[in-house]
């Protein structure tokens, strides 16, 4: 193919204008129909190149025109239903104007990262929503999670988490709950692998004192966690109800934090599935909500102490 340049960066790609339509073949690249599935991390990474273009001051055309594709593409992209190449993304945040490195190579890692992981084999027999949860925590630099009336999934044992789920309503067939609990279980590897994030989990009272399947698999549950409590990179922290009201009650929160904070995420826990959030200002206020919550709870060592006095009780 040939056309004229209109820009040319030490380091970045030679950027080139062709005929409106015209799908331009670079390396890495892929010339694939539409994704009808995204993945959060495949949306994600879109959300952040429209961000992008929006502070740009770019329409999506401006966009097309600057990689000489057609207006579908750059908007499929941005929906996370197009995969898009490493020079591809760099050439756009060059061109529009993008001041923040850091940013700009944590998009292109994203881009360029093809590993199919674990989760993706649970795909087809679980809802979406099961994998997004596991994807958003495998790649995340720090997870905080805070629930008030649940474990946290990952660190649940195979009969709490078997108990939980035959409470569904509908009920589940059997073979539906071991596919749930298997992939539930499965979570866990981020914890067990060589680089683990950082895991901060806040626990209400009523979490600890709920005894789904009953007093041994609770008691055994409780113990579970107080071991997961003695690995370094796991913080665990209990609000008491002695603590009282609290920003925060009764939502389950899960914050995923990126390899930037622009790229953080949020997922909510609701009766119909998961909400993933990534807006700047509800961020910030998930941040801020969750520092509230970690001031209303026990510190590591008083937390660990009242989680043992309740296994203790049953």
């Amino acid at each position: 193919m040939t056309g004229s340049p209109v820009l040319l960066i030490p380091g970045t790609p030679v950027l080139r204008v062709y005929p409106a339509g015209t799908l331009v073949d670079v390396p890495g690249e892929d010339l694939v129909p539409p994704r009808s599935n995204p993945t959060i991390r495949q949306r994600r990474l879109g959300a952040a190149l429209r961000r992008l273009r929006e502070q740009a001051g770019m329409s999506a055309l401006d966009a097309a025109a600057l990689l000489g594709v057609d207006r579908t593409r750059i908007s499929n992209t941005e929906a996370g239903r197009f995969g898009i190449s490493a020079a591809r993304v760099r050439t756009l945040a060059c061109n529009y104007r993008c001041p923040d490195a850091e940013l700009v190579d944590a998009l292109a890692d994203m881009a360029q990262d093809h590993t199919k992981g674990w989760w993706e084999d649970y795909r087809g027999s679980l809802p979406a929503f099961f994998l997004d949860i596991a994807e958003l925590e495998w790649h995340a630099t720090r997870l905080r999670n805070a629930l008030t009336s649940h474990i946290p999934g990952m660190l649940q044992t195979e009969d709490h988490a078997r108990a939980i789920f035959e409470l569904v309503i509908p009920e589940l067939p059997a073979d539906e709950v071991d596919i749930r609990v298997s992939q539930r279980l499965a979570r866990r590897r981020i914890l067990d692998r060589e680089d683990p994030p950082a895991y901060d989990a806040i626990i209400h009272e009523s979490a600890l004192r709920m005894q789904f399947g009953g007093r041994k698999v609770a008691r055994a549950q409780l113990d579970s966690l107080l071991e997961a409590g003695e690995r370094e990179h796991i913080t665990l922290r209990v609000i008491p109800f002695s603590a009282g009201g609290f920003v925060g009650a009764g939502q389950t929160i899960l914050y995923a934090c990126g390899p930037v904070a622009q790229l953080d995420t949020v997922q909510l826990d609701t009766s119909h599935g998961s909400v993933f959030i990534d807006s700047e200002m509800q961020l910030a206020n998930y941040r801020q909500l969750l520092d509230r919550m970690e001031c209303s709870a026990l510190d590591e060592n008083a937390s660990r102490k009242f989680i043992h006095e309740i296994a203790q009780q049953l």
